[in-house]
């Protein structure tokens, strides 16, 4: 893997204006495909399968005049304070919502009885054509328009539903990581010239890719979240890539190296490790496909092709561009931000070397500090937005407020319970309604609806719980479990539906997810590790380690999003269930993410290791040239994510938020205090493998032993000879 590595990084730099010229004809490309062939992203969220999903086809096919699965937006109507509803105004305001674009059907609170008992709210629904993640932005700007004359009279209308929630977009706040990034980088290097080569090379890759997933929305349905998270992802691993390669670099330059050799050595050992810590990465996404949720699959296959172009532009561009730069890398430096080494122990080697003596007690320390950070996670709910969680000044969490006050929280999630009942329908729902009644947490159940052909009824149930609470996801279970008794009574079938409903099932399934994911995540990951570290011990304490960053981000996450910790600190305006794929992208991204410092790290402890050293000097040695380029890449990467925290959209907040949190868990505690007291307390054992399993496993030569034997592509070895033809 070095040798070939480190042809490709000799050719690239020799080829440098070929190479550089493919690149950004591709970037024009894929330019020009997002440009003209561009479509509109959706918010949906479902998964095939479910009890909910299952309820709403089959209400296509024999109910659509009932709409349920149809987007639909409550409207909350109050006349100014001291008076009472007018019939006229409200008339007035159902008559210009009906005229909104795409509006199937608005109800008169009059006629349904939607009024509240003291007269000062009115609740009016409108149900669009399409189901909510086609409405459109301009759809609810119209339908906010609709309601202007009514509110210029001094009357108050709001409105919520899940229709009302928009398409997520990124945000010039959101660039912020990028700038604290270009930080990192200046003082890192000292120099602009080297701080430059990683922000142009990740933008051009993070371009290329963006520019490719928009040119898909226009064949392909996708998910609102999935450029999001391509463009997150895809930055930070772009950066933190181009930062080692360019690092290594630099020292081989500092070591006398010309720059053609330092190139070809740099791509082959620290391009090595770059190689396979973008495979972690891209396996731990693209294993997203697997767990049978399609929004998940969606987000983890366009971040993973992201990391994929992030690799390759840094075992091809980024050489080629050095090549152009040459030894401008180590100039333009910044005074006062690089100044020249000292002889004496640095920082690296002073905290190495403290925890080769104090190894054990760090060990039991770190391990415990995981370990109540995990605490929160133990009351860890899963859900999906809705209006309660909506900012505090959004009309949705004002419509809210204002039908909890005056018809209870449960309105704002009624169940929609589905009949099937070809027999005698009258009987089965009546049965029905007084086994729902008789329930806990049921505050009412509306009349029932009957198709034309009189075999499907609807039965709207109205909880006394909101629909982000534990009540109403017992009640659901509830009527469900009524569903066999009934059917043995009278021959019907029941399931719970609606958006509710939907959420929970969706939820369920993520939970029922986490495990088998986590299990071929790991389990992957650990023999790609095995192949790299040639050690059984090195990938076992790795996943270990990664497991309590994983546990420790679960309980920041609970108790920042759930219980509210810091919220005012960190722009989260409204708590409530964590995000219900969360979890599992969060496993896939920090799992990547997490392999990427354990293989730069541990990569240049074997280094020393395989030319000699002792197993405590290895791992002092590797971690002291390591930990300064580890940490500013774990800056780096801490910074992109927390810029995404400054999002409106909840669900981009707190993946932003979970994984800066989990990477400075994981690159600080884990990586650079577990991982070098462990190796220090293991010692020889940390690379003992079986013979047989060595002669299994494949040689991938990952720390570039092979080019310090001169067979790889140091100039004025054998490996100038070797490299020749692929540079002619």
């Amino acid at each position: 893997m070095a040798t070939f590595l480190a042809r490709l990084g000799r050719a690239s730099f020799r080829r440098r204006r070929l190479v550089t010229s493919l690149w950004v004809l591709l970037l024009v490309v894929f330019g020009i495909g997002a440009l003209t062939m561009s479509g509109q992203t959706t918010n949906s969220v479902t998964i095939p399968g479910t009890e909910a999903q299952q309820a709403i086809d089959r209400l296509e096919e024999r109910f659509p005049e009932a709409g349920v699965g149809k987007g639909s937006v409550n409207v909350a109507v109050a006349p100014p304070e001291g008076q009472q509803l007018d019939p006229q105004i409200v008339a007035g305001l159902v008559k210009n919502l009906g005229e909104a674009p795409n509006v199937a059907t608005v109800t008169d609170p009059f006629q349904t009885k939607s009024i509240a008992p003291d007269g000062s709210l009115a609740l009016i629904q409108v149900v669009y054509r399409m189901p909510s993640p086609e409405v459109t932005d301009a759809d609810r700007d119209a339908l906010q328009a609709a309601a202007q004359s009514t509110r210029d009279a001094g009357w108050t209308v709001e409105f919520g539903g899940d229709a009302m929630q928009g398409i997520p977009v990124t945000q010039p706040t959101e660039g912020i990581g990028v700038i604290v990034a270009a930080v990192v980088l200046i003082v890192t290097f000292g120099s602009l010239v080297a701080a430059g080569l990683p922000l142009v090379t990740a933008l051009i890759g993070v371009g290329i890719g963006m520019a490719g997933i928009t040119a898909l929305s226009g064949v392909v349905d996708l998910n609102a979240n999935t450029p999001v998270l391509a463009l997150m992802i895809g930055l930070a691993v772009g950066i933190d890539y181009a930062l080692f390669i360019v690092s290594r670099y630099r020292t081989e330059l500092e070591s006398g190296a010309a720059p053609e050799d330092a190139a070809a050595t740099a791509v082959g050992t620290a391009g090595s490790a770059v190689v396979f810590a973008g495979l972690t990465v891209i396996i731990a996404l693209a294993g997203l496909t697997v767990v049978g949720i399609p929004i998940l699959g969606q987000m983890g296959l366009a971040a993973s092709a992201t990391v994929a172009i992030a690799v390759l532009i840094a075992v091809t561009l980024l050489p080629a561009v050095l090549g152009f730069a040459g030894t401008k890398v180590l100039g333009g430096r910044i005074p006062g931000l690089r100044r020249p080494a000292r002889p004496g122990p640095t920082a690296g080697w002073r905290w190495s070397s403290f925890l080769a003596r104090r190894r054990v007690v760090m060990l039991l320390a770190t391990v415990a500090g995981l370990a109540v950070l995990a605490v929160p996670a133990a009351d860890m709910r899963l859900g999906l937005p809705n209006d309660a969680t909506a900012a505090p000044d959004s009309t949705q969490r004002k419509a809210y407020d204002l039908i909890s006050e005056s018809f209870g929280p449960g309105l704002n999630g009624p169940l929609v319970v589905v009949l099937d009942a070809a027999n005698d329908p009258q009987s089965a729902t009546q049965a029905a309604m007084q086994r729902i009644n008789a329930l806990d947490n049921v505050a009412m159940v509306m009349p029932p609806q009957f198709n034309r052909a009189h075999d499907t009824a609807l039965l709207t149930v109205i909880p006394s719980t909101g629909p982000e609470t534990q009540e109403t996801e017992d009640l659901v279970a509830d009527i469900r479990a009524l569903s066999g008794q009934l059917e043995a009574d009278t021959g019907a079938t029941m399931s719970v539906t609606g958006a509710t409903a939907m959420d929970i099932d969706i939820s369920q399934r993520m939970a029922d997810a986490l495990l088998p994911y986590l299990s071929l995540v790991v389990g992957l990951a650990f023999i790609l590790l095995m192949i790299v570290f040639r050690s059984v011990l090195v990938p076992l304490s790795a996943t270990l380690g990664f497991l309590g960053s994983v546990g420790a981000t679960f309980g920041a996450v609970v108790a920042v999003f759930q219980w509210g910790w810091l919220g005012d600190l960190l722009g989260v305006d409204a708590t409530g269930p964590v995000m219900s794929v969360l979890p599992v992208l969060l496993i896939g991204v920090l799992f990547g993410l997490a392999m990427d410092y354990q293989v730069f790290l541990v990569t240049r402890m074997r280094e020393e290791y395989v030319h000699g050293r002792s197993p405590d000097e290895a791992m002092i040695t590797g971690f002291k040239h390591g930990s300064r380029v580890v940490v500013a890449a774990a800056l780096i990467m801490i910074s992109v994510f927390a810029g995404f925290v400054l999002a409106e959209s909840v669900l981009i907040q707190s993946i932003g938020f979970a994984l800066a949190f989990g990477v400075a868990v994981d690159a600080f505690v884990v990586r650079m205090t577990i991982v070098p007291a462990l190796m220090s307390l293991l010692g020889r054992s940390a690379w003992w493998l079986p013979r047989w399993l060595d002669r299994v496993l494949p040689n991938v030569d990952v720390e570039g032993e092979k080019l310090t034997r001169g067979t790889g592509g140091d100039g004025g070895s054998d490996g100038d000879r070797e490299l020749e033809p692929l540079a002619r």
